[in-house]
């Protein structure tokens, strides 16, 4: 997705949320210097994911549920949203890719890069302390951002962890992608992140995150699947317990 295109959704999301444009701004130009001399090409990412199957793995409640499902699959390209990290690792899983705006357990952020994961990393206005505190301590990171990209920081387009996963894997050309823990509706997964201090909030952005996906179905070049009893709009449900 070209920015012009995501930047009117970026806009709504903004009003919304409140959240400062020119802060996000001064997120992706950080995180943009601190990954300078480490930051992975975009080009590791396609070879990667172009033509492939991919699993997005979200955190959400039917997560354990699906472990045997994620194992029996394991050559379809694991691509895990922050909190999911844990419950794969824990689960003797490594993610392939792990997106993140570090919000999660930063120790297992480390173990699954340590493990061969792929971080890609998130700047925006609220985790700007985070980028400075712990992207030092990866050794590759690819970034995104949801405003102006810049220098090796990305904007592939959506909101939350799980949904820019799959905007980041349909623009980078995966073949399918199927969603796998990947709720949005008003439970949270324990897994989301290590603390929630505003339930509302974290539905409100779910919601947001189902809104975008919807959009995406629409215009999407990858076939869709979704493996959670109540299949997001546009994204053809798919029986993950045979």
């Amino acid at each position: 997705m070209r920015f012009s295109e995501w930047f009117p959704y970026y806009q709504a999301i903004r009003q919304e949320f409140g959240f400062s444009t020119e802060q996000d701004q001064v997120a992706a130009n950080i995180l943009s210097k601190l990954i300078k001399r480490k930051a992975l090409g975009i080009k590791v990412l396609q070879r990667k994911i172009a033509g492939k199957t991919t699993l997005i793995i979200g955190a959400g409640d039917s997560l354990d549920s699906k472990i045997k499902y994620i194992k029996k699959n394991r050559t379809y390209v694991k691509i895990a949203a922050n909190g999911a990290t844990r419950t794969l690792i824990e689960n003797h899983i490594t993610p392939d890719i792990v997106v993140t705006d570090l919000d999660s357990d930063p120790a297992v952020l480390k173990k699954a890069e340590k493990a061969g994961a792929i971080m890609v990393v998130h700047g925006h206005s609220d985790n700007i302390q985070a980028l400075k505190t712990l992207v030092p301590k990866f050794r590759r990171v690819l970034g995104t951002t949801q405003v102006m990209p810049v220098e090796s920081v990305f904007n592939f387009g959506g909101f939350t962890d799980g949904d820019r996963c799959v905007f980041m894997a349909d623009e980078l050309g995966a073949k399918e992608i199927i969603l796998v823990g990947m709720e949005f509706g008003d439970r949270i997964g324990q897994s989301s992140k290590n603390i929630i201090t505003d339930v509302e909030l974290k539905r409100a952005k779910l919601k947001t995150g189902k809104r975008l996906l919807e959009m995406l179905a629409k215009r999407s070049r990858s076939h869709l699947f979704d493996t959670s009893a109540r299949p997001i709009r546009g994204f053809t449900h798919l029986d993950s317990s045979s």
